[in-house]
C-alpha cells in the first residue's frame, strides 16, 4: 500500500531511494530544484545526464516523461528526472503534470525503489499555480499502480506545504 507523506524542507537532503528532479528538457541543470540537485549531487549527475543526451535522448527529455541517473553525492540512490509542463492554463497542463508523476513511479518501479521524494513539479519557473499542481500531483500518485511504498512530497516553503496538505486531505 502506497503511503503519501508531506515534508517541508530541502529535497536534496532526503535519504530515500530516489529523488525526483523537476528538470528542464536539456537535463543539464537549471534553477530551483533542478539547480539544487545538480549542485549538491555533483558533477557525476551532470555527466550521467550528458551521457543520456549523447545516446538515447539527443533532443532532450520530453514533457511528461522520466529517466533515471545516479544520485552522485545526494543521500538518495537515484535521481529520477522529469520535465513538467510550462503552465499555460490549457486543458493539457493537468494531463501532462499527471503524466510526470506516473512516469516517475514507473521508473521507480523499474529501479526497485521503495521510497521516492517528489518536489512540487512545475510550480517554480514553469509557473504552475501550486494549489492546482498539488491537487493534480496528489491525485496522480494516489491513482498510480506502483510497488513504491512511500511517496514523499518535499515542499520548499509553507505555502506549498499548505497546498499539498489541503490536496491530501
Amino acid at each position: 500500500m502506497l503511503e503519501i507523506v508531506l515534508a517541508q524542507g530541502d529535497i536534496t537532503a532526503q535519504a530515500v531511494d530516489a529523488v525526483v528532479n523537476a528538470a528542464n528538457r536539456t537535463l543539464m541543470g537549471g534553477g530551483g530544484v533542478d539547480g539544487a540537485i545538480h549542485r549538491r549531487g555533483g558533477a557525476s549527475i551532470r555527466d550521467a545526464c550528458k551521457a543520456l543526451r549523447d545516446s538515447t535522448l539527443p533532443d532532450g527529455l520530453p514533457v511528461g516523461e522520466a529517466v533515471a541517473t545516479i544520485a552522485g553525492d545526494l543521500p538518495a540512490r537515484w535521481v529520477i528526472h522529469t520535465v513538467g509542463p510550462v503552465y499555460s492554463d490549457s486543458p493539457r497542463d493537468p494531463e501532462l503534470l499527471s503524466a510526470c508523476h506516473h512516469a516517475c513511479l514507473r521508473v521507480a518501479d523499474e529501479l526497485g525503489a521503495a521510497t521516492v521524494a517528489f518536489p512540487a513539479i512545475s510550480t517554480g519557473a514553469f509557473g504552475y499555480p501550486v494549489e492546482a499542481a498539488a491537487v493534480v500531483a496528489v491525485a496522480a500518485v494516489r491513482e498510480a499502480t506502483t510497488a513504491v511504498s512511500q511517496a514523499r512530497f518535499v515542499l520548499f516553503d509553507a505555502r506549498s506545504f499548505a497546498a499539498f496538505e489541503h490536496a491530501l486531505a
